[in-house]
C-alpha cells in the first residue's frame, strides 16, 4: 500500500465519518428538509461541474433517468432526510454507530431478493453477529421512554435503505457502460429533485443563519456529498477497491470520537462494544466474498461494501 494511497483513505474516512457531526451542527439553524435539500444540491453542483471540466455530460436517456430516480429516493433522499430529523433526537456519535450496519442490511437485502447467492457458515455467522451489535448500540432497555429509541430506529431505517439502493443499482445501474461520476452527478441531481418536491412540508420555514450552521451546511453539501466522491474514485483508480473498501471499518470510528470529542456527547462502553461487534460481523460477512466495492452513496457509496 502506498503512503499516498492511505493518506487518501485517511481523508476520505474523516470526510464521510465527520457527516454526522456537520448534520448536528447543520440543525442548529436548518429543518432537516433545508439541510438535506442545501446538502444534496451543492453535492449535485459540484459534480455537474467536475463533469463541465472533463468534457461529460449527465444522461440523457428517459429510461436511465427513472432507474436514477428510484435510485436517488432510496440511496440519497430517504436516507441523508432520516438521519437529519434523527439527529434531532440522537447524538451524531449514536448516529453514525448506526450506520456501519449498511453493510449487514446490503446483504440481508440481496439474499432477500435472490441477488446474493446463499452464504457459508461464516459469513452467516458474521451477519446475525452484526445485528447482535445492532441491538446492543439501540439497548431499547435502556430507554423506557422511548425518546432515544425513535431516532435510531430512524438511522437504522436510513441505513436499511442505503442497503436497499446498493442491491437496486447493482442490478440495474452498474451495467450502464457510463463513468461513475456521470451516474453519481445524474444520482444526485435526481435526489435533489426529490427534495424539492417536499420543501412544502418542513422546507418554507425561515432558517436560523447561525455561522456555525451554514458552514457546516457548505462542508456537508460541498465537501461530503460531492467532492468526496471524486476522492473515492481517485483511490479506487489508483490503489484498488480493496482499498477503498476499508473506509466502512473507519467511518463510525471518526462519527463517535469526533461526537465526543467536538460536541461532548457521551462515549458510553456499550456503545464502543456495540460498534465493535457490528464491524466484527461486517468482516466476516466479506470473508471469501467477491473483491469489489459498489460505486459510491451517491451513485451509491463504495464506503459500504457488500
Amino acid at each position: 500500500m502506498r503512503p499516498a494511497g492511505l493518506l487518501r483513505v485517511a481523508t476520505l474516512a474523516l470526510i464521510w465519518g465527520s457527516a454526522f457531526l456537520w448534520i448536528k451542527l447543520s440543525l442548529r439553524g436548518f429543518s432537516p428538509v433545508q439541510l438535506t435539500w442545501t446538502r444534496l444540491t451543492l453535492g449535485a453542483a459540484v459534480l455537474v461541474a467536475v463533469l463541465a471540466l472533463s468534457a461529460r455530460t449527465l444522461p440523457r436517456q428517459a429510461q436511465l433517468w427513472k432507474r436514477l430516480a428510484l435510485a436517488a429516493l432510496l440511496g440519497n433522499a430517504i436516507p441523508y432526510l432520516l438521519f437529519g430529523i434523527a439527529e434531532q433526537r440522537i447524538s451524531s456519535s449514536l448516529a453514525g454507530a448506526i450506520n456501519a450496519t449498511t453493510p449487514l442490511w446490503t446483504l440481508a437485502i440481496a439474499l432477500a431478493v435472490r441477488a446474493q447467492p446463499a452464504l457459508g457458515a461464516l459469513r452467516l455467522i458474521g451477519l446475525l453477529l452484526g445485528f447482535l451489535g445492532t441491538l446492543v448500540i439501540l439497548a431499547p432497555w435502556e430507554d423506557p421512554g422511548h425518546a432515544h429509541l425513535t431516532g435510531a430506529l430512524l438511522c437504522l431505517a436510513a441505513s436499511a435503505s442505503y442497503g436497499a439502493s446498493y442491491v437496486y443499482v447493482g442490478r440495474f445501474l452498474t451495467n450502464t457502460g457510463l463513468p461513475p461520476v456521470v451516474l453519481s452527478a445524474g444520482q444526485l441531481t435526481a435526489a435533489a429533485g426529490w427534495l424539492t418536491l417536499s420543501l412544502p412540508a418542513g422546507g418554507l420555514t425561515a432558517p436560523t443563519w447561525r455561522a456555525d450552521a451554514v458552514t457546516a451546511l457548505l462542508v456537508l453539501g460541498a465537501l461530503g456529498t460531492g467532492a468526496a466522491y471524486v476522492l473515492n474514485y481517485r483511490i479506487i483508480a489508483d490503489d484498488g477497491a480493496l482499498l477503498a473498501s476499508t473506509v466502512t471499518y473507519l467511518l463510525p470510528v471518526v462519527a463517535v470520537l469526533l461526537g465526543a470529542l467536538v460536541l461532548n456527547e457521551p462515549l458510553t462502553l456499550r456503545m464502543l462494544a456495540g460498534v465493535f461487534v457490528v464491524l466484527t460481523g461486517v468482516a466476516l460477512t466479506r470473508r471469501h466474498a467477491p473483491k469489489h466495492v459498489p460505486p459510491p452513496p451517491v451513485g451509491p457509496r463504495s464506503d459500504q461494501p457488500s
